[in-house]
């Protein structure tokens, strides 16, 4: 009976199980090899294997309406929690490489740009703008799946969070073998006045509450954007079109806002059109509606 179930279990993981599954295997590995001067990083592995159970009891009997729309989103669910991990696993004095990303943005723009841009033209209509699109992020990597879900159209739904969740993933296995802390750690804050607005303080409050040391390279925030904006283009050309703008926006925002070094925007972009666009040849194409 326990294999058979076993077995059964297996047969009904979708391909983000999958890639989550493996994900997290790499992380526990990386958990173990670091624990020893550590030790609360032995905390991490009890707390994957709670997700080891969360997808067994998602694929191993039938839900309600709920629970398979809960089964469809849950990686995105799990992206806070895995963002965290990040900083967990890369606290306690791990080596960064922001120098080396630093002679790059200087090879590339002749500048520190992300400390740079915002003083060479100061604005804070801009600096409102552009930290409100920083935040737009979340809508950006979660509104779409819940619009197809919402409209019974699984097959898109399922293609939008495995594109966006690869290229998380991706973006959360270098930062844990290549870490840079990012602007937001090695340089001095902007002026007081360039954050005296809404959109920044929430910001600035998220990110002290939240954010991860050495994940800034690629932008994470580029990347699954972008990312999100192609798979969303796969299943409605209205939707992806929507997100073009506030994608545009976030990327220029974070380094303008002084989040991310240039490079780290360019990487993200960069990673998110090579992965989402990937994928977008593994489904059946573009779908015009609504």
């Amino acid at each position: 009976m326990v294999p058979g179930r076993r077995v059964g279990v297996a047969r009904r993981l979708l391909p983000v199980d999958r890639v989550l599954l493996g994900y997290l295997a790499i992380v526990t590995v990386v958990a173990i090899a670091r624990a020893p001067s550590r030790p609360e990083l032995w905390w991490l592995l009890p707390a994957h294997a709670l997700f080891l159970v969360l997808v067994v009891l998602l694929r191993s009997k039938p839900l309600g309406p709920f629970g398979r729309a809960l089964g469809e989103i849950y990686p995105l669910l799990l992206l806070v929690g895995l963002y965290a991990e990040i900083g967990i696993l890369n606290s306690g004095g791990v080596r960064v490489h922001d120098a080396l990303v630093q002679r790059w943005e200087m090879a590339l723009f002749g500048a520190q740009v992300s400390t740079e841009w915002w003083r060479s033209a100061p604005s804070r209509f801009w600096s409102t703008v552009l930290h409100a699109a920083y935040f737009c992020y979340y809508l950006i990597v979660t509104v779409p799946a819940v619009v197809f879900l919402s409209r019974g159209r699984i097959e898109e739904a399922r293609h939008f969070v495995l594109v966006v969740m690869i290229t998380f993933v991706s973006c959360y296995l270098v930062f844990l073998f290549f870490p840079v802390a990012g602007p937001y750690y090695v340089f001095a804050h902007p002026a007081a006045w360039f954050i005296d607005n809404g959109p920044a303080r929430l910001v600035y409050a998220t990110l002290a509450a939240g954010s991860s040391y050495g994940a800034a390279f690629p932008s994470s925030h580029v990347a699954g954007a972008v990312a999100a904006t192609v798979a969303a283009w796969r299943g409605s050309r209205r939707l992806g079109l929507a997100l073009v703008i506030p994608t545009l926006l976030l990327t220029l925002g974070v380094v303008y806002c002084q989040m991310h070094y240039g490079v780290d925007a360019l990487a993200g972009g960069a990673l998110g059109s090579i992965l989402g666009k990937g994928a977008l040849g593994t489904g059946k194409g573009e779908r015009e509606d609504w």
